[in-house]
């Protein structure tokens, strides 16, 4: 746990609380850092903690047997990892990775549970961030069916970028290719012609954004959708430009 309380976190979900809410769940937490490549969870397994991102950021990852894994959406500090908790579901839904290393707040199942149970904002602002997450993952599947792949990468890398607070960041082939369901070598076609335009520079996995405007006009419009359906609900962006 925390040894002292906080007025500010660099969570959105936590910060929209009030301060009493706030600082009664803070406190129920402990600060961890988030390593590249940690597993948090996985499908069917029960949630041992609920994450909230600061600084790092976490992958949903569906997993087929048979199949490569498909990445269905990225939580940052606009969000949580855990929030079916809120609806007495201990089992995770699906996988959940550490794509950007970082720091969170950790808070134990039980723990959670019991701040539920006393702040019915909390409840509130959890279930209303679950029904984000069902939009999220509904487009996703939309995206990915109807789009083609140089618009999708560049709403991934906005996605990314949005999270990373860094104009640099690390995505390997193989990541890519599971983030959008393609294969590697379509994954760098598609890397090639966002350089060739200058929005991005790409050397062996690690990611520079060049042109932030020019990405935006590149990505399919689910990237604008999303971030605009996330403010109707929460108010404020969740965009790096914020």
């Amino acid at each position: 746990m925390l040894n002292q309380p906080f007025n500010q976190v660099d969570n959105k979900l936590l910060a929209g609380l009030q301060r009493s809410d706030r600082l009664a769940l803070v406190q129920r937490c402990e600060p961890v850092d988030l390593v590249f490549g940690q597993v948090l969870c996985e499908p069917g397994q029960r949630f041992e903690h609920a994450y909230f991102p600061l600084t790092g950021f976490v992958s949903r990852v569906a997993t087929l047997r048979g199949q490569p894994p498909l990445e269905l959406g990225l939580i940052g500090n606009e969000g949580m990892l855990g929030a079916t908790l809120a609806l007495g579901v201990d089992a995770a839904p699906m996988r959940g990775v550490v794509q950007g290393r970082g720091s969170a707040l950790r808070i134990s199942r039980a723990h959670l549970r019991c701040e539920l149970n006393a702040s019915a904002a909390l409840m509130h602002t959890l279930e209303r961030y679950l029904y984000v997450v069902m939009s999220q993952l509904a487009m996703s599947a939309a995206c990915t069916h109807f789009h083609q792949i140089e618009p999708r990468l560049a709403r991934w890398l906005l996605m990314t970028h949005d999270r990373a607070h860094a104009d640099h960041f690390h995505l390997t082939h193989i990541f890519l290719a599971d983030m959008l369901g393609v294969r590697r070598s379509s994954v760098s076609v598609a890397a090639a012609a966002l350089q060739r335009g200058k929005l991005i520079g790409y050397t062996r996995g690690e990611i520079t954004i060049l042109d932030r405007a020019g990405l935006e006009r590149a990505s399919c419009p689910c990237y604008t959708a999303e971030n605009a359906h996330y403010t109707r609900i929460f108010g404020g962006t969740r965009t790096r430009r914020a």
